[in-house]
């Protein structure tokens, strides 16, 4: 799948994925810090990628995690500082929210520190239920250890 504005594209294609580029992004993030290059290639492996690009360079990145049914679990979304504010987290949303095989689920879920409106504008919103949902976070797992 893709999609084109101006010299921008969005684009399903993994091959076209910069791996060293989404992990340099990454493991210097709030929520992926000192994450290793191994595991990332392993998210993008499991996962619905979405690379976008500068005529052919990548400036962000999304992925969803999915079984293309029931359910789509939002991750790992950025777009490079440097190109913010172009309404290009906008247009990565409509291009995954459109997308063919992320259709018809029941749920979708996804955490952010900072982009609530962005996602708001979505149909995303803070859980009804908070109490029913539960979660195993290891927030050292990509630390080095001595």
């Amino acid at each position: 799948m893709n999609s084109n504005i101006n010299s921008f594209n969005i684009s399903t294609d993994k091959t076209k994925l910069n791996i060293s580029y989404i992990h340099q992004f990454l493991s210097q993030s709030y929520w992926a810090e000192n994450i290793p290059v191994e595991i990332v290639q392993r998210s993008i492996d499991g996962s619905v990628c979405f690379g976008v690009y500068d005529n052919g360079q990548q400036v962000g990145f999304a992925r969803v995690i999915t079984d293309k049914a029931t359910f789509g679990y939002l991750a790992d979304v950025f777009i490079d500082e440097s190109y913010r504010g172009r309404g290009l987290s906008k247009w990565l949303m409509e291009t995954i929210m459109g997308h063919p095989d992320l259709q018809g689920f029941r749920n979708w879920q996804l955490a952010t520190r900072d982009a609530h409106g962005l996602y708001a504008k979505f149909g995303f919103k803070p859980l009804d239920n908070p109490e029913r949902i539960m979660r195993k976070n290891d927030p050292e797992v990509y630390k080095i250890k001595s």
